[in-house]
C-alpha cells in the first residue's frame, strides 16, 4: 500500500483545483495530473481492487511549517483515505504527501465517495462578482 501511495504522487503532479467535482481514476492517469481529491479516489480504487476496504476522508490538514503539498496554511481542506488492514484497522493513507499514519490529518468526513465527504456543505444566492470565501485557522493545544 505504501508502494501504491508513493506511486501516485511520483507519477500523478499535483494541481489545486477549486472547481468542484472530481476526476475518475482512469481521468486522473490519463490527465498525469489532479488535485488531493483526485489523488485520493485514485488510491482507494487501486487499494479495492486489492480486495482491501477503503474509504474516502477529507479534513483539514494541519501544516505550520507549509512544507507539505497540497497547503496553503495551516488549515487547507484536504482528502485522504483510509483502508482496512485485516488485524491492524482502519490505517490512514495519504497519497498527495506520501504519509502514512494520522499525523496532521483532523478528519472531518468519512464515506465510501468522495461526493459525500464535502467538509462544508450548502448554497449561496447573491451576485455574479460577490465573493463567498471562508478562513480556517488550526491550532493545537494542550488537552
Amino acid at each position: 500500500l505504501k508502494d501504491i501511495a508513493n506511486g501516485v504522487s511520483a507519477q500523478i503532479a499535483y494541481q489545486s483545483r477549486e472547481t468542484e467535482g472530481t476526476q475518475g481514476p482512469l481521468e486522473t492517469l490519463d490527465r498525469g495530473w489532479g488535485s488531493c481529491r483526485d489523488f485520493a479516489v485514485l488510491f482507494a480504487e487501486a487499494a479495492r481492487t486489492l480486495g482491501l476496504g477503503a474509504r474516502l476522508v477529507s479534513g483539514y490538514l494541519y501544516d505550520p511549517a507549509g512544507d507539505r503539498v497540497g497547503t496553503s496554511g495551516t488549515g487547507s481542506t484536504h482528502a485522504w483515505v483510509e483502508v482496512f488492514v485485516p488485524g491492524a484497522g482502519w490505517i490512514p493513507f495519504d497519497p498527495t504527501n506520501q504519509s502514512v499514519g494520522s499525523a496532521n490529518l483532523i478528519p472531518v468526513a468519512v464515506a465510501r465517495k468522495i461526493d459525500q465527504v464535502a467538509p462544508v456543505s450548502g448554497s449561496f444566492r447573491g451576485q455574479p462578482l460577490d465573493l463567498l470565501a471562508m478562513d480556517v485557522e488550526v491550532v493545537v493545544a494542550d488537552a
